[in-house]
């Protein structure tokens, strides 16, 4: 039966908050801030365009027919196309790829899907799991189409044509104090696992060791059940060690009802930390991490439109047990910063998640799925530490769409810890991520991205483990030297990245810049008084559908200013065009807000 647009329980107790929400001013803004109105239900909403044809297919003239037959084919790499079945591969380095690759397991892709065979075909199951599958690294493009069946009203059989990526990334580097070997392959077997290993050998005899090894293997959606399992070794080249385990189930869609997971972590490691008469010396750690956690996601808006199906209430609760088997001398950590501890977290909130296929954002011409929604949630708990227990409140609000003047996002968490009456490790991040539609000139395109990052701290612990750094991971990018600290952080970074739609030779060349600067402050909010660190950037993205590396980019990066290396640093491949990323509007493991 087709679904209609009836009024149901929910959309009667969804009235009733409209009512109350509007004769009071305060819960009317929250109101608008978190829902639509009732009419949008019926009314669809009038796509944007940013100068592309619309890219989304419906399959709503196929809703409730039952799914006769599901037809998967997975293709090679080079020649074919998901979107044409006559395109074959004509050129001798094109079969010579295909054969040296091994195409994605029909069963692989199978399990990636949210229907299966005999089931009543929802169109939003359908488009769901053409996501799903194109946001495996292994998977180029995805075509998922209805095919009608002759003289039969009531069925209908599915088609879903996989064009694969290659899949085996090698890549390295070579200096005169060391060398090192990355191979990645996302693809192992056709399995739809991750196999990563890095060798790295060193010419120095500063370091304790003269070779290093980094790898991890995944195994992804195990049984369709969507659970994902990973272990990983590490130990780098002064011998220190770090191995995990993880077995977990995101919140991988909005149509999903239940996650969690159970994380080990084991570090020994050690760390150059001054005492208070600045004395540097080397201290010891050792930890033991263990982590679990699920969540259940409830329907409270009904099964009748899109928006009711996914918007959802969520709540999850988890625990962590850090376990210190060794720590820094007292002298390096007069207020045992570095301790066991245990947490238990809990959040409850409300979530809701759509995406939009674009193209031409990180990848050259291929569809991406881009975000937007909204997510309003409360995190409380306690923390035990030092023979302290202390409670904690954070929330987090975030909202993004796609507007006239191209996609925002913005994102707004706020936590703090509480001891006798007393705030303690307050964070208070503000971030925004936008980018323009697309704009062309001549035969190239053009986008801007800005994304800016606040992050103020008070009342933090006076330890230097408990401070804001530039670090290139939460900061500015290849910025690795030891960088001065604070406990606020003002970064923002700008890029214009260009689509360059000729050819030569087979090469697509698409140029970008970029710019970071950040300022860090001990306190007085006063940023533009301190001075500024920044990265100026210039790369080319190259993409090339016969090579091996679909796509690979050049790229160099000037340091105006480095903490402890001088100045006027020039760095080749110190950061990628993706380095800005979005974040998403589920709701997921409890944690406190990370202060980075």
């Amino acid at each position: 039966m087709a679904q209609k647009l009836v009024p149901t329980k929910s959309d009667t107790v969804y009235k009733k908050i409209d009512q109350y929400a509007e004769d009071k001013k305060f819960f009317k803004f929250i109101h608008k801030l978190m829902f639509r109105s009732r009419s949008s239900f019926l009314v669809a909403k009038k796509p944007k365009h940013n100068g592309l044809s619309p890219i989304q297919k419906s399959f709503n003239k196929y809703n409730c027919r039952i799914i006769r037959k599901i037809n998967i084919e997975t293709l090679d790499p080079f020649g074919y196309s998901a979107e044409n079945s006559k395109e074959q591969p004509n050129k001798r380095i094109e079969r010579m790829g295909n054969f040296l690759h091994i195409k994605t397991k029909n069963w692989t892709i199978r399990n990636l899907l949210l229907f299966k065979k005999n089931d009543y075909l929802d169109s939003l199951l359908v488009k769901e799991s053409e996501r799903l599958i194109r946001s495996q690294r292994y998977v180029r493009s995805v075509v998922i189409k209805p095919i009608p069946i002759e003289n039969c009203k009531d069925s209908v059989d599915i088609s879903i044509r996989v064009l694969d990526t290659w899949s085996l990334v090698p890549t390295g580097a070579f200096s005169s104090t060391k060398s090192n070997l990355d191979l990645i392959q996302h693809n192992f077997l056709g399995l739809g696992h991750e196999v990563e290993l890095n060798y790295i050998k060193s010419f120095n005899n500063s370091t304790i060791n003269t070779f290093a090894y980094d790898s991890k293997y995944t195994i992804t959606n195990v049984k369709n059940t969507f659970i994902n399992t990973s272990v990983s070794s590490k130990t780098d080249l002064n011998n220190n060690t770090y191995k995990t385990a993880r077995i977990d189930r995101p919140f991988f869609s909005t149509f999903v009802s239940w996650a969690g997971g159970l994380y080990y972590d084991y570090r020994a490691y050690s760390e150059l930390l001054p005492d208070n008469n600045a004395f540097i010396a080397s201290q010891n750690y050792k930890i033991q991490t263990y982590q679990f956690w699920g969540g259940h996601s409830f329907n409270v808006f009904g099964q009748n439109s899109e928006f009711s199906r996914t918007t959802h209430l969520i709540f999850a609760a988890g625990f962590n047990n850090s376990d210190y088997l060794i720590k820094p001398d007292i002298a390096y950590d007069p207020i045992r910063y570095s301790n066991s501890s245990k947490s238990v977290l809990a959040t409850i909130g409300i979530s809701g998640q759509k995406y939009r296929q674009d193209k031409y954002l990180f990848r050259f011409g291929i569809i991406e799925d881009i975000p937007y929604g909204k997510v309003f949630s409360i995190t409380a708990g306690a923390e035990n530490k030092n023979s302290v227990t202390r409670a904690y409140f954070g929330s987090r609000f975030s909202y993004g769409d796609y507007f006239d003047f191209g996609y925002l996002q913005g994102n707004f968490e706020a936590g703090s810890f509480f001891n006798n009456g007393n705030t303690e490790q307050t964070t208070y991040k503000i971030e925004l991520n936008y980018f323009t539609n697309l704009f062309p000139i001549g035969n190239w395109k053009f986008r801007q991205f800005i994304k800016p990052v606040l992050v103020l701290g008070t009342n933090r612990l006076d330890s230097p483990k408990d401070r804001l750094n530039l670090i290139d991971v939460n900061g500015i990018p290849g910025f690795s030297s030891s960088p001065p600290m604070g406990t606020k952080k003002l970064l923002a970074t700008f890029q214009t990245q260009s689509y360059n739609q000729k050819t030569w030779y087979g090469f697509n060349f698409s140029p970008f810049i970029n710019f970071t600067g950040g300022f860090l402050d001990q306190g007085d909010y006063k940023f533009f008084n301190n001075k500024l660190y920044s990265q100026i950037g210039v790369g080319v993205l190259i993409n090339n559908n016969y090579l091996v590396f679909n796509s690979f980019q050049l790229s160099f990066s000037y340091y105006p200013s480095l903490p402890t290396d001088g100045s006027n640093i020039l760095k080749t491949n110190a950061f990628q065009n993706s380095n800005i990323n979005f974040h998403d509007f589920q709701i997921g493991q409890p944690g406190v807000v990370s202060y980075q």
